[in-house]
């Protein structure tokens, strides 16, 4: 059976879900953050040397990286229709969102999420104030534009289309599902981009999306 090695509040909710929209049996073992870093447990590292999750076992299979789980999930598994068929005109569309979700969009919400923790670090008193001031600027001035033109173009396409790519729910959703939820918690959606927290919201209504909550906690930190 497929075990699916699961970090609390991570990117491996969207494995748990595509698991669930497949019908998949699955084992699910899941793993605690560090209470004060929020970093992944060290016993990740017998699973895989990064220590990262999410990763999926099975015999003597280890696959990590959510974004090559999910695209093998859907070629083993292809009667659910979950991908984009080679062949398909809609095929490169498909690779660009899913691969955009984590080359292009996330990494600017992790950027986010670790500035804002500088602050908080562990410091001399009076040096709070200036990697204050200095995140401030950082987030100001560099992330929040790129996040805020990421969330325009998606916002732009989503008033055009229900799904992101071939007029019908893909794996390129789930893909993109984390970091909009991060993008929700860090910067808000809201009235802004009201076409994009419209289709957050059919993401989070779908049962299997659902269930994998149900199984795996909440989706962010």
């Amino acid at each position: 059976m497929l075990t699916v090695h699961h970090l609390e509040k991570s990117r491996s909710h969207r494995v748990l879900w595509l698991l669930e929209e497949l019908g998949l049996e699955y084992a699910l073992k899941t793993y605690q953050r560090h209470p004060r870093t929020f970093l992944a447990p060290a016993e990740l590292k017998a699973v895989h040397p990064l220590g990262k999750s999410p990763v999926i076992t099975r015999d003597d299979m280890t696959l990590a990286e959510s974004g090559a789980i999910l695209e093998w999930l859907t070629e083993t598994y292809p009667d659910a229709e979950l991908a984009v068929a080679a062949a398909d005109p809609a095929r490169p569309d498909y690779l660009y969102w899913l691969h955009y979700a984590e080359g292009t969009l996330m990494p600017l919400l992790v950027m986010t999420l670790v500035f804002r923790r500088v602050p908080k670090s562990r410091m001399p008193f009076f040096a709070k104030p200036v990697a204050k001031s200095i995140t401030r600027r950082v987030i100001g001035s560099y992330i929040q534009p790129q996040v805020d033109t990421q969330l325009r173009v998606l916002d732009d396409h989503l008033q055009r289309n229900t799904w992101l790519v071939a007029n019908r729910f893909t794996c390129a959703d789930i893909q993109i599902s984390y970091p909009l939820e991060a993008a929700a918690g860090r910067y808000g959606l809201g009235e802004q981009y009201p076409a994009l927290t419209a289709y957050l919201q059919r993401l989070r209504e779908r049962p299997a999306c659902q269930r994998a909550i149900d199984k795996g906690g909440p989706v962010t930190l």
